[in-house]
């Protein structure tokens, strides 16, 4: 896929894993955003109607997951943190063509389910609203992440009150605007460490006030500081 190139909603009556071996995607639904750079494998579960957008230059691999493994993996899209051994066995199974059911296959699969199974989640899934009112704000933060507004002028801008919008946030949301902002911010932090901006770069352009606040929010939210995230997605790209 090339940057920019999106996939239009759909579905399949089977579970799906997809992999960006190069680039990074973004697997959006009615309920959330998935991000998936460097390392990362998504699971969409079936039925489960979804659109994509990849960023950068971008390989994706995709395996249909048969029913028995599917039952074992969570009810709603996820993302998982990628071993070298599950990276690898993905990608022997996704490149190369073997009869279908062969045994290379079958080991391949079971080496596939036991990795992810035990592999961590990415704990960063940006849930979406339904309601227009909060969703015409959602928009222009997804149109600018770096927006400086405040929730008070982002309501005058789409014609709500702040505190309808906050008590929106709330209770469809289940987190403040300043927590929801920090986390669609995070996931595009992501995707520009995962293509090699620089730390201090990447904080300018979303709209951090100084790069150790940015590198605080990340480190909060990721589990690791974005230089050593910066540094694991380019050895994976390499």
């Amino acid at each position: 896929m090339g940057h920019g190139e999106d996939i239009a909603a759909h579905f399949h009556d089977y579970g799906q894993l997809r992999y960006a071996a190069s680039g990074a995607l973004v697997t959006t639904t009615k309920v959330g955003t998935w991000v998936a750079p460097a390392n990362r494998i998504t699971w969409v579960p079936p039925f489960y109607v979804h659109s994509s957008r990849s960023y950068g230059e971008t390989d994706v691999r995709v395996l249909p997951v048969p029913e028995a493994l599917s039952e074992e993996l969570p009810p709603e899209p996820s993302v998982f943190v990628a071993s070298a051994l599950l990276r690898e066995a993905y990608l022997a199974m996704s490149s190369e063509h073997e009869p279908a059911a062969s045994e290379r296959d079958r080991l391949l699969l079971a080496v596939i389910g036991a990795e992810l199974i035990r592999a961590p989640q990415e704990p960063l899934r940006l849930p979406e609203p339904s309601d227009p009112r909060l969703k015409a704000v959602t928009d222009l933060l997804h149109a600018d992440p770096a927006i400086s507004a405040t929730l008070a002028e982002l309501g005058r801008r789409t014609g709500s009150s702040e505190r309808t919008l906050s008590r929106l946030f709330g209770s469809e949301l289940s987190m403040s605007f300043h927590q929801w902002r920090t986390l669609l911010r995070i996931q595009r932090a992501l995707l520009g460490l995962s293509e090699g901006t620089s730390v201090t770069e990447t904080a300018m352009r979303l709209g951090w006030a100084n790069p150790g606040s940015f590198i605080n929010a990340f480190t909060d939210l990721v589990g690791q500081t974005p230089g050593r995230y910066r540094s694991t997605a380019g050895a994976t790209h390499s």
